[in-house]
């Protein structure tokens, strides 16, 4: 299956949190190169490396990553895989949901960081106000992007997304929400509210939880 549309720009988010003085950067997904240019301007002194599944798409990021290697992560090899370290930050930029086993990957990255690596990640909200409505309509239908992307294999919600970097050996040190405007929204959680208080959970988090499209998650070896 063809991967999502290749992306030329890049998560400011992720950016922001991304300490200017990292040495090597490991971006799994990295798409067009977008965050690798954006980085390697702040930062001309990083080594930045990227992991890419779709040939035409690591074509392109040859241009601003120093080494792309084409492929898929949970399929390389352990003396393929070691070639990674050491690095000191680890970018998965709405990729995890498109692995089979993130937990593994995860697994795997975590004996060989040093304790002040990290990961970052952007990781969409499956409890989405929206994605509630449609699959309370029937219409939960995969599209070509978003949050309904047919590419998605793993779907996560805040708490979720905790227990898979906790259960991993990570402690998550920053996370913040990607909202954006839709107006929509407002006509849902009211719906979203009265669902939460019927199942007898709080009604208040169950409104909070379904605004993010996104959550941003910096996390280190526990």
């Amino acid at each position: 299956m063809k991967q999502t549309p290749m992306h030329s720009n890049h998560n400011p988010d992720i950016l922001r949190i991304m300490p200017n003085n990292l040495k090597r950067v490991v971006e799994v997904g990295c798409s067009s190169g977008a965050l690798a240019r954006a980085y390697v301007g702040i930062n001309s002194q990083c080594r930045y490396t990227g992991i890419e599944i779709d040939p035409d798409f690591a074509a392109v990021a040859q241009d601003y990553c120093d080494e792309v290697v084409c492929g898929n992560i949970e399929h390389l090899a352990d003396d393929e895989f070691l070639k990674f370290f050491p690095s000191d930050c680890w970018i998965f930029g709405d990729t995890l949901e498109h692995l089979y086993d993130p937990w593994k990957i995860l697994k795997r990255i975590r004996p060989h960081l040093a304790p002040d690596a990290m990961i970052i990640a952007c990781i969409p909200n499956a409890q989405h106000w929206s994605i509630q409505a449609n699959l309370n309509s029937g219409l939960f239908r995969y599209q070509d992007m978003g949050l309904m992307d047919r590419t998605h294999i793993r779907w996560f919600t805040r708490i979720t997304m905790i227990e898979l970097f906790e259960s991993t050996g990570y402690k998550i040190i920053e996370g913040f929400p990607r909202v954006f405007d839709e107006p929509q929204r407002q006509l849902v959680l009211p719906s979203i509210r009265t669902m939460a208080q019927a199942i007898g959970v709080d009604p208040q988090q169950a409104e909070e939880d379904a605004i993010p499209l996104q959550w941003v998650i910096k996390a280190i070896p526990t």
